[in-house]
């Protein structure tokens, strides 16, 4: 079991398995929390590399978060008229679930595609237990991902999420229709808002394609959920995570998960022709 504070320390990316189809390569480190640790398409490194940044464990690569995406409001909610209180990891409250900082396990690997799992604690880091589960698949110039979870023998609550680190993009093309506004603890609220200008650390929903584009490259990224968090406030990177509800979501926007049940989320990274 991880204490408290490893949730923050770096990870080493341990091995490495490379996924490579035509000019897209992928290198999984599933002993790191199941993340994407570099990301290249024709030479072009996208993603924050930990090694080169000493970055800690929520701040570097492409990695899922499970079974929660976000903050947990001071690790506190209710579930079936129970509370429950989730260790703190970041700024006094519970933040990207238990998977981002576990090994998972690699159940099946070939030269492009991947299959790893991680089965969920049953403790104070999280009670309900489950088994979390992902996907990779390189295509031409995509990735496909799938991550999902599914409850074990009791209901629980849900929200999966993506979170990757990219580079700083020379343009964010975003046209988000709603923002979740922020309090002054930084935790998102209701009712929606109109999207306001950057910088960001916020919640939106967004119906069409978000688009990166650096050195002379296009990337473009679909969700089949319409929820993104965006935090382009740092000078070396941009985030743009597609959830499958917004922060602090087992109180804002409850997503049950009966015994047995099944919640996926994909997340589609695509290399087009630049028409800048």
């Amino acid at each position: 079991m991880l204490p408290r504070d490893d949730a923050l320390a770096p990870l080493p990316a341990g091995q490495l398995h490379w996924l490579r189809c035509g000019e897209l390569e992928v290198a999984l480190a599933a002993a790191a929390g199941g993340r994407i640790a570099h990301l290249r398409y024709r030479g072009v490194e996208w993603l924050v590399d930990a090694q080169e940044t000493g970055a800690a464990a929520i701040a570097w690569g492409c990695y899922p978060m499970v079974p929660w995406a976000g903050r947990i409001r001071r690790g506190q909610f209710r579930f079936d008229g129970m509370p429950h209180r989730l260790p703190l990891n970041f700024d006094g409250h519970a933040i990207h679930g238990v998977g981002f900082s576990r090994p998972w396990q690699i159940d099946r690997l070939d030269a492009v595609a991947a299959e790893v799992s991680l089965q969920l604690p049953r403790d104070s880091y999280w009670p309900f237990g489950g088994i979390a589960m992902l996907e990779l698949r390189l295509q031409g110039h995509t990735l496909q991902l799938r991550l999902s979870v599914q409850a074990g023998e009791q209901a629980m609550p849900a929200v999966l999420g993506w979170h990757p680190w990219f580079r700083k993009p020379d343009r964010l093309l975003f046209n988000p229709r709603a923002m979740y506004p922020r309090d002054r603890e930084g935790i998102a609220t209701l009712p929606h808002v109109e999207p306001t200008t950057g910088p960001w650390d916020d919640c939106f929903v967004a119906d069409g394609d978000i688009t990166l584009v650096r050195e002379g490259q296009r990337l473009r990224l679909r969700s089949d959920h319409d929820h993104w968090v965006v935090y382009d406030a740092a000078p070396h990177a941009t985030c743009v995570e597609p959830q499958s509800g917004p922060p602090d979501g087992f109180t804002l926007a409850p997503h049950r998960l009966e015994p047995g049940q099944r919640l996926a989320l994909t997340f589609e990274l695509a290399w087009v022709a630049d028409s800048s």
